[in-house]
């Protein structure tokens, strides 16, 4: 017995559910029809095609069915509508739902060598297949078709995988069959071991069974169920086969499948009907590169065809030879049509890759123009050693001689890289000419200490910098600041980045670019004082008090920008304060933009963590400052037993240690605080004589 086949008695809940593939109604199967009338009336059934010399070689099983037929989805969600089946056993067992079996047909149902040869395998069983003479009118076939097997179960598709090919060659030729059912721009074989999901490892009757990783598992469509509309375990997603011909040549065609190694677990491949016709290959679709132009070819020649383009489905024709030329993205059709009635159709989708935009900037004189070296672009660019690349004055032409040495005005010029003489990229150059210029720029920031005098402290770096018109381009820097002119012209005597201005000062900044490109401009300062705000910029005070880290956050209203303080001397711009002592504050809220102030007195409460009751005047009554805030406010004073002690209130003037007339001893006391408008306090404090 394989262990193929001991897993399948031993092994039955490897894997426990499948995921429902389809939920519709299952096909039908007609397995009556003989091989003319599959591949003639059902496959091809085009006056594109000349089909002859129909042979179909299967299982009959006793005469009552055929691993071949034809199928029908009946108007179901099974991915293909309907066409030919091919199977490894009777073709009516196709029909869903997916019922759990072992399959299997007659062992003296032999392989096939043609299959084996192609694959690279051997051992084949219980094969099927279909052949005919093939001649088209064009030079391009395909067909659709879906794979489906059994083998999609357990581990099996880590070991164990039937065969399908799609065979073609040239009628009378000697050679080898060339195998067209592969995954696209591959030679990959289709079947459940090249597409699968990943499959677990596991213990079968104590022996244990390497799983696989995924492969392809883009083009695998699930599992099947007891809703499915086929009887097979899992299938792949519509997959595409398709080969070059030459028009008018004979070829011979076989479509087969087979078991591999066993005829158990067996599969089946569903063919489109229909799609096994010419069509025109355009080619895959295209990025073209900008401002290029594409040639589209149907590959055909003879006069006795007619063509007819059309682009993104507008019903006017653009065309009407075997090639077009193309300068715009689209999605373009050709409709190829003979006397006889064949009309075969292509479609290839076009679309232009954007240019690379770059910047040179150059200083020049007074006529406005300087010299640049375009070949800058280069280490920015997608170039590589490989790659040449050609400079134009426009997209016209002619190509720029000397690009290391280009003397140009304000303009745009072009770059064109190529690799192998095929254009890959298309770089736009803005050429911008600079000339050392000044100009006055009148900049005015809040005064920003507590003497409101027009003084003010600057961070030439971090405030000024950023307000200052560069020259246009995005290497331009700030070079450094000036008192006079003359110092900026001979980077001389810089000011300090932390600066303090006298009241309406002007100073000069040098902006450059590059070594040789600058300019100066004059920046007056005006330093405004702040007035008291008409709109209060307080929304609100949040107080987090009678805390080991007493907080005061500030909300303000608008979008600022804002700094807060304290003490009205110290600002910062987070509206968040901590570690607060006791007290009463003024909160300072001011608008840096609008030059406005305003404030709001707060207390911040606390309780005292010690007292000292011992007559010296100081510290000698354990009392809350500010409490009268809190006129409700209850104060209850317990010893270490919860014993009370002592009630205050908010005009109490204080507790002085004492328990009627007597001197209570050095300890820990604990207290309760109900503010009643706000919330209960608990903690203790210590009493020290």
């Amino acid at each position: 017995m394989t262990m193929k086949c001991f897993a399948k008695i031993l092994f039955c809940t490897v894997i426990g559910i499948y995921s429902s593939l389809t939920t519709a109604q299952t096909i039908v199967v007609d397995d009556a029809k003989n091989a003319k009338q599959l591949v003639e009336d059902i496959l091809v059934n085009s006056p594109c095609v000349t089909v002859s010399n129909f042979t179909v070689n299967g299982d009959s099983f006793s005469g009552s069915s055929n691993s071949y037929g034809y199928f029908n989805n009946q108007g179901g969600s099974f991915p293909i509508k309907e066409g030919i089946v091919l199977s490894t056993w009777s073709s009516i067992n196709s029909v869903g739902s997916f019922v759990e079996n072992r399959g299997g047909g007659d062992t003296a149902w032999l392989g096939d060598t043609d299959l084996e040869q192609a694959l690279g395998i051997s051992n084949t069983k219980n094969a099927t297949a279909i052949e005919f003479d093939f001649k088209a009118e064009t030079d391009f076939i395909s067909f659709n078709y879906i794979f489906a097997s059994n083998e999609y179960q357990y581990y099996f598709p880590c070991q164990f995988s039937d065969g399908f090919a799609f065979l073609i060659k040239e009628k009378g030729s000697s050679e080898a069959y060339r195998n067209i059912a592969v995954l696209p721009n591959s030679t990959t074989i289709v079947s459940s071991t090249t597409i699968h999901p990943s499959i677990a490892a596991s213990i079968v009757a104590g022996v244990p069974i390497p799983g696989c990783s995924a492969i392809n598992e883009q083009y695998f469509n699930g599992y099947n169920n007891s809703t499915s509309a086929i009887n097979y375990s899992g299938q792949t997603k519509v997959l595409t086969a398709q080969s070059r011909v030459v028009a008018g040549k004979t070829y011979d065609i076989k479509l087969v499948i087979a078991d591999h190694k066993n005829n158990e677990f067996d599969s089946a491949v569903f063919i489109e009907a229909g799609s096994f016709a010419p069509k025109i290959n355009l080619g895959p679709d295209q990025i073209v590169c900008f401002n290029e132009k594409t040639i589209l070819d149907t590959g055909l020649s003879n006069s006795a065809y007619s063509y007819e383009w059309f682009k993104d489905g507008a019903g006017t024709s653009i065309g009407s030879s075997s090639t077009l030329e193309v300068d715009s993205a689209g999605t373009y059709s050709v409709n190829v049509s003979l006397a006889t009635g064949c009309v075969a159709v292509g479609k290839v989708k076009i679309n232009y890759k954007s240019p690379l935009l770059k910047t040179l900037t150059q200083c020049g004189d007074s006529s406005g123009t300087a010299l640049f070296d375009l070949t800058q672009i280069t280490s920015s660019a997608n170039i590589s050693s490989d790659n040449s690349i050609k400079y134009y004055s426009d997209l016209s032409g002619p190509e720029i001689s000397n690009p290391v040495v280009y003397e140009s005005s304000t303009k745009t010029v072009y770059a064109r890289i190529t690799k192998a003489a095929e254009c890959i990229d298309f770089v736009q150059i803005s050429l911008q000419v600079l000339t050392t210029s000044t100009a006055i720029q009148n900049l005015t920031f809040c005064d920003n200490d507590v003497n409101q005098d027009g003084i003010r402290r600057f961070n030439l770096k971090k405030e000024v910098d950023l307000k200052v018109v560069p020259l246009p381009s995005g290497s331009s820097i700030v070079e450094g600041y000036y008192s006079v002119l003359d110092d900026a012209v001979m980077k001389q005597n810089k000011l300090n980045n932390t600066y303090t201005n006298i009241p309406n000062q002007t100073i000069f900044v040098r902006v450059e670019n590059g070594t040789d490109c600058y300019g100066i401009y004059q920046i007056n300062l005006n330093v405004t004082t702040y007035t008291n705000s008409t709109t209060d910029l307080i929304s609100d005070v949040i107080i987090n008090d009678f805390s080991e880290n007493n907080s005061v956050e500030i909300k303000s209203i608008g979008t600022g920008p804002y700094e807060y303080s304290l003490d009205g001397i110290t600002f910062q711009d987070n509206a968040m304060f901590t570690n607060i002592k006791a007290g009463e504050y003024t909160v300072y809220v001011r608008d840096n933009f609008n030059c406005e102030l305003s404030t709001m007195q707060i207390y911040v409460l606390d309780y005292p963590r010690f007292f000292t009751p011992n007559g010296d005047g100081y510290n000698d009554l354990w009392k809350i400052k500010n409490l009268y805030l809190y006129p409700k406010a209850l104060i209850t004073i317990f010893d270490r037993y919860g014993k009370l002690l002592k009630q205050l209130n908010a005009s109490s003037s204080g507790w002085n240690g004492n328990y009627t007339a007597i001197l209570l001893s050095d300890y820990d006391y604990w207290f309760n605080i109900n503010l009643v408008e706000k919330n209960t306090i608990e903690g203790h404090f210590t009493l020290k004589r």
